[in-house]
């Protein structure tokens, strides 16, 4: 019998409710596995005796393993290589920031040392995106909601975790139940992360972004939108075909009115595809009546078929300051993280065919 994830709040307060154990005592479990990785249910103290039986029968504190952290030479990326119970891979990544670092408005920044945590929520991806490696692998399998909480467990006895970005494999709208179900789980006790700190990003489904904003109605969006006309959305992110841009761009307007929140727009430069100076301006008029930041991000080579080359750095820069001067959009440059160890957008993909999984990261710096 496969044993379930105790983070896996569903399966854990049904048991509970059947049993008759009141789910009160489910945040105390959780807090002590937290502090206390290896030690045996039998020592959790003060729980009753129905809850100890269910948890030596149907429980782990953890269902995935961490196989391996590999820290980049920048000194502030890890790798977490996750082993889920099934044998397959994912990975998370820890990004490190001190935001006390650079100016805002002139002014010193206040605050210090953050960490953020870049989760998957899929094994693979049915997106199919030909410029990110993860589409190359297909769909394996959607995350429990445990699977899910487990990589901020794992990440959590390494680094002190602020932010959560749900931008690692997969895409998190195509399982939606386990992710909402997950976040809810890491806003509770004993993690409590503030829901204005975790970032959902998605290609644009749009009847699952509606169903957001009214289940965790204070959490960030991200839309990974990647080109302002729908003809050249098609073109790169097949998907897209589901959900038209003019759609869209609706729901990303009603979603806003009802949350008053700034919506992240997500960008990735393609040279010759979406990086011209009327790409743009189409990119601007089509977010000049939103409240959102534009975070464009530079392609990361895929392999050597791959048909997309990197935009240059001035292009880059031109764009940037057209969004800004011209319509005013918060745009940033996504900072290169982790390189050296394959942490960069796009470059995620698992191959099992060895003995070693090679893994390349899927990461989207939202600077939050």
């Amino acid at each position: 019998m496969a044993y379930k994830s105790v983070f896996d709040a569903s399966a854990i307060k049904a048991e509970f409710e059947s049993a008759g154990v009141n789910h009160s005592f489910i945040p105390l479990i959780w807090k002590h596995v937290l502090k206390n990785p290896n030690s045996p249910w039998d020592e959790i103290p003060s729980l009753p005796s129905a809850a100890y039986l269910l948890l030596k029968s149907k429980f782990k504190p953890c269902t995935s393993t961490l196989h391996s952290a590999l820290n980049s030479s920048d000194q502030v990326t890890t790798k977490l290589l996750i082993k889920l119970q099934n044998g397959e891979f994912v990975e998370a990544v820890i990004m490190r920031y001190d935001s006390r670092l650079g100016t805002c408005n002139g002014k010193p920044r206040s605050g210090g040392p953050r960490s953020t945590l870049c989760i998957s929520s899929q094994v693979g991806c049915k997106m199919g995106c030909n410029f990110c490696a993860t589409g190359s692998m297909g769909f394996k399998k959607n995350l429990t909601s445990g699977e899910i909480v487990e990589q901020l467990v794992h990440a959590s006895r390494i680094s002190a975790i602020r932010n959560i970005v749900f931008m690692g494999m997969g895409e998190p709208l195509n399982n939606y139940n386990a992710v909402v179900e997950a976040i809810r789980a890491m806003t509770a006790y004993p993690f409590q992360v503030s829901p204005r700190k975790i970032t959902v990003s998605t290609v644009g489904i749009i009847h699952a972004i509606r169903k957001l904003q009214q289940d965790l109605p204070n959490l960030n969006l991200a839309v990974s939108l990647h080109a302002p006309l729908q003809e050249i959305r098609c073109q790169i992110m097949p998907a897209a075909r589901a959900f038209p841009l003019d759609r869209l761009i609706n729901t990303l307007r009603e979603y806003q009115s009802n949350s008053q929140q700034k919506i992240f727009i997500e960008y990735i430069m393609l040279d010759g595809v979406n990086d011209e100076e009327q790409h743009a301006h189409l990119l601007g008029k089509l977010l000049e009546n939103f409240q959102s930041v534009v975070n464009l991000i530079p392609f990361n080579p895929i392999g050597s078929l791959s048909p997309y080359r990197t935009s240059d750095d001035q292009k880059v820069i031109k764009f940037q300051k057209l969004l800004r001067g011209t319509y005013n959009i918060r745009t940033t440059v996504r900072k290169q993280m982790g390189q050296d160890i394959s942490g960069a957008c796009g470059q995620l993909v698992i191959n099992k065919s060895t003995n070693t999984a090679q893994l390349l990261t899927d990461i989207e710096d939202l600077r939050i």
